[in-house]
């Protein structure tokens, strides 16, 4: 930057109209829809376009200029009293017919069901069953056997069994279930709060975590009971993310409160009887991260965080219920060796996050954009080249 152009953004500061600085990161805010349709988002082609669309629960947008379509018929939610029926949305194609369908995962403990996408047909979508109790509140959606197709895991009642589900040969039947644990396994409460899949131990295999430990996977996934390791990974919290946060080598843990304030990355110190886990402050000046997500969002390298406030989570009634609903990320930096810096990035104050939500290059310019659908309606938030 030459001396005229640092004369201008000084000038600019002092007067208080400061453009993007070099290197800073902004996102464009687009409002799809201002009513209350679900707090589990997905995006997928569904028209076949070209263009990527997103869905909501009930319904889904039509890009670029979001017409919003039924899958279901449309429910009338009230956030300041009750909860949507979609905590969590996913797509896929699920029968191999070219078209993407979709996965809804409703209130916690109630089924899980796919709809087949009737590639552009009018009318509703034909529903059927995955399982018929689907808990804990982040269920996932992950890519567990490590061959580029997500499946579904969360667990089941009322057994109490934590099980990953892969399609079956009959598409009208249930999905069939891969039992890691249980009867009676932690995190398989109806409302269980904390989940997530990655690789703990380094063995390139991605094992399962619930805030009370992980269990290991095994060569086979398909085998039942996998070996569980006890750990104290904190407190009630939403997604479970693994990452060598302090580039020691080894896997470090995040996790962030869904009701109350507190996102924390957990230190793995290898030992003698099996590794502890540390706990970090990363931040703590807003409540209920609900859902989050692990991205490197400033392409240096290193993966970032993004995630906000579950505006309303128990109507209001949550600690900072009534605050506002921002979204952030947080730009990861290692200073020293050892040494771990979280710089909080205000993105929106008037939208925030779900129970589960999307980070994804929507316009295909190589950058992350992130979409989202909440109390506060559905978003799109594109990162400005």
């Amino acid at each position: 930057m030459n001396t005229k152009w640092v004369f201008l953004l000084v000038v600019l500061v002092l007067f208080g109209n400061v453009p993007v600085t070099e290197g800073q990161i902004q996102f464009k805010k687009i409002v799809i829809d201002k009513t209350f349709r679900s707090e589990g988002v997905a995006v997928g082609d569904i028209n076949r376009d070209g263009k990527i669309d997103v869905l909501a629960g009930d319904v889904w947008y039509a890009a670029p200029d979001w017409k919003m379509n039924e899958i279901r018929t449309v429910g009338q939610y009230d956030g300041t009293k009750s909860y949507s029926q979609c905590f969590a949305n996913f797509a896929q194609d699920i029968n191999g017919d070219g078209w993407v369908d979709s996965i809804i995962i409703g209130y916690p403990g109630e089924p899980c069901r796919w709809y087949e996408n009737p590639k552009n047909k009018p009318g509703h979508w034909k529903e059927r069953i995955v399982v018929n109790s689907a808990c804990n509140e982040t269920p996932l959606f992950v890519d567990l056997l490590g061959k580029g197709r997500p499946v579904l895991i969360f667990g089941v009642r009322p057994e109490g069994l934590m099980a990953w589900f892969s399609v079956p040969k009959d598409l009208d039947g249930l999905w069939d279930m891969h039992v890691i644990a249980g009867p009676k396994a932690p995190g398989t409460e109806r409302y269980s709060h904390g989940l997530g899949c990655s690789d703990v131990n380094g063995d390139g295999r991605k094992d399962v975590l619930f805030t009370k430990g992980w269990w290991e996977a095994p060569k086979d996934r398909t085998q039942r009971g996998w070996k569980w390791h006890p750990a104290k990974l904190g407190p009630d919290c939403a997604d479970m993310l693994v990452y060598d946060v302090d580039g020691d080598g080894d896997s470090d843990i995040i996790t962030s409160s869904a009701h109350n304030y507190g996102i924390w990355w957990f230190e793995q110190i290898p030992g003698a009887d099996g590794s502890q886990f540390k706990q970090h402050v990363i931040f703590d000046k807003f409540s209920q991260t609900h859902a989050i997500r692990l991205v490197d969002m400033n392409g240096d390298g290193v993966k970032d965080l993004v995630t906000g406030k579950r505006y309303f989570a128990h109507q209001g009634h949550d600690p900072g219920g009534h605050e506002p609903a921002v979204l952030y990320w947080f730009e990861l930096r290692r200073p020293q060796k050892g040494k771990v810096e979280y710089i909080p990035h205000k993105i929106d104050d008037d939208s925030g996050v779900g129970t589960q939500f999307e980070v994804i290059d929507m316009n295909k310019d190589g950058k992350w954009d992130i979409v989202t659908s909440n109390k506060k309606g559905v978003h799109v938030f594109l990162q400005i080249p």
